[in-house]
């Protein structure tokens, strides 16, 4: 059992709640490689994809893991959901919440949105990407990638390479990486550099020879 009932942000993770992701991660990775991919593990439960920004992987990814762990899956985009006809955000969560769903997947550009549906339901909330905020998802999808590339997480040296501060990236995957007990370090061009990087605990710079070697 997580620490967290929902999945926001990554800071908010301890490093047991991570561990206890890789590892039902590394499980259902061998159910996926059957022939046989269902398995019952949430039948029964009602997940909510409201994906109001556009997203192919991270929605079919979703949609695809709610089919093989059989649940029943509500998908509601932008476009389809009566916020694109002036109706806030909370009533359009409360009018869903009241059919006794039991997760929302959210994906939204505003940041902070996963964290404002949480104040108007009693069902979990995974954010699936708001905004320059987080993407805690992904970010522990490549903590599984390193895992099983490395073995191992903790003492490893990861650099994070390209345009930090618009990056989610940062935002979710630094903070997973320290808890984890890697040291992170961020490359990329001035222009891209974030504004506070002690905030993140990490080095800077623009030179990958500080970095490699």
């Amino acid at each position: 059992m997580l620490s967290v009932k929902h999945l926001i942000d990554t800071n908010s993770l301890t490093r047991d709640d991570i561990q206890q992701i890789l590892d039902t991660a590394q499980s259902f990775e061998a159910v996926n490689n059957r022939d046989i991919k269902k398995v019952p593990a949430l039948r029964g439960r009602t997940i909510v994809n409201l994906f109001l920004e556009p997203s192919t992987r991270t929605r079919s990814s979703f949609e695809l893991a709610e089919k093989r762990l059989s649940a029943d899956a509500l998908n509601m985009g932008g476009s389809t959901s009566s916020v694109v006809k002036g109706e806030s955000l909370a009533d359009t969560i409360q009018t869903i919440d009241a059919m006794n769903v039991d997760m929302f997947i959210c994906r939204a550009r505003l940041a902070g949105t996963p964290q404002k549906i949480t104040e108007h339901t009693d069902a979990v909330v995974i954010n699936a990407g708001d905004g320059k905020h987080q993407h805690p998802t992904q970010a522990m999808l490549d903590l599984y990638t390193i895992l099983k590339n490395f073995g191992h997480l903790d003492g490893l040296k990861v650099a994070i390479v390209g345009d930090l501060s618009h990056s989610r990236v940062v935002g979710s995957l630094v903070p997973a990486l320290k808890t984890m007990g890697a040291e992170v370090v961020l490359v990329g061009p001035p222009t891209f550099h974030v504004d506070d990087p002690s905030w993140f605990g990490c080095y800077q710079t623009s030179h990958f020879d500080e970095v490699i070697g």
